[in-house]
């Protein structure tokens, strides 16, 4: 397959190198397309107000290897890679491998998840993979993870175009229990903003904070990765709230317009 690789840790990461040299071991003609430095959370944001430009860096990767490095965020660089870098459109778009998880509403600020949505914005089969941890970064069982999924793609398309968003438990490969179709759960988050003042004597602040635990369903991503499997999430770009929109029809809506 012909496969468009993305992701939001940077072109130096070690999880963009490891699954695009892995899926490109396993015959697969890789494009690697992504920002050339860290852009974490940076959700679906867009460059409008500068160049766009794209650096051939392939040193990193396998020869034969193709890889950009553009100077803007994940989604950009997945946008170029498709509508300008590449030759032709390729049959799948995938995004990481990232360094921590994206689970439940972390989808909505994750730039790994939005370079993949793009794809599938796009009307390509995407996946976004993530290495649900900090401490134990071993990458390979997640891209091996990646290549049998993709050849089950290959053997059994999807009937619409959606995105898969991936989280690989932080485990030795042997202790992974297996797969869970899941749905997205919820992270909450205990913000803090750190106060400091520069040498200058202005305030600024730093964001910091911690995930708190709370009651999930069983069938949620976040459930199926704290008990040791990899949760799949079929996610889709259309938001909308379907109970919202019979709630809004019962208003009378021409009041609003006295």
């Amino acid at each position: 397959m012909r496969i468009l690789v993305s992701n939001d840790d940077g072109i130096l990461a070690q999880g963009i190198r490891i699954l695009a040299n892995t899926l490109f071991e396993a015959g697969h003609a890789v494009t690697v397309v992504c920002p050339d430095r860290e852009r974490s959370a940076t959700g679906h944001a867009l460059t409008m107000h500068k160049p766009l430009r794209a650096e051939p860096f392939g040193d990193l990767f396998a020869p034969g290897l193709a890889a950009w490095a553009v100077n803007g965020t994940p989604s950009d660089s997945v946008k170029l890679g498709l509508d300008a870098l590449l030759g032709e459109k390729p049959d799948l778009v995938i995004s990481g491998i990232n360094r921590g998880p994206n689970l439940g509403s972390d989808v909505l600020y994750s730039g790994t998840v939005s370079a993949a949505m793009e794809g599938a914005i796009e009307g390509l089969p995407s996946i976004a993979v993530s290495l649900a941890g900090r401490s134990h970064l071993d990458f390979l069982p997640a891209a091996r993870f990646v290549c049998r999924l993709v050849r089950a793609l290959s053997l059994r398309p999807l009937a619409e175009t959606f995105l898969l968003n991936v989280n690989v438990p932080a485990l030795p490969e042997s202790e992974i229990l297996g797969s869970r179709v899941c749905r997205l759960g919820m992270r909450r988050y205990r913000d803090q903003f750190i106060e400091r003042t520069d040498p200058r004597g202005a305030t600024y602040y730093w964001l910091a904070g911690e995930v708190i635990e709370s009651a999930e369903a069983a069938d949620s991503d976040v459930v199926a990765v704290r008990e040791g499997y990899i949760a799949i999430t079929p996610l889709k770009y259309d938001l909308t709230y379907e109970p919202g929109l019979g709630q809004l029809e019962s208003w009378d809506l021409a009041k609003l317009l006295d």
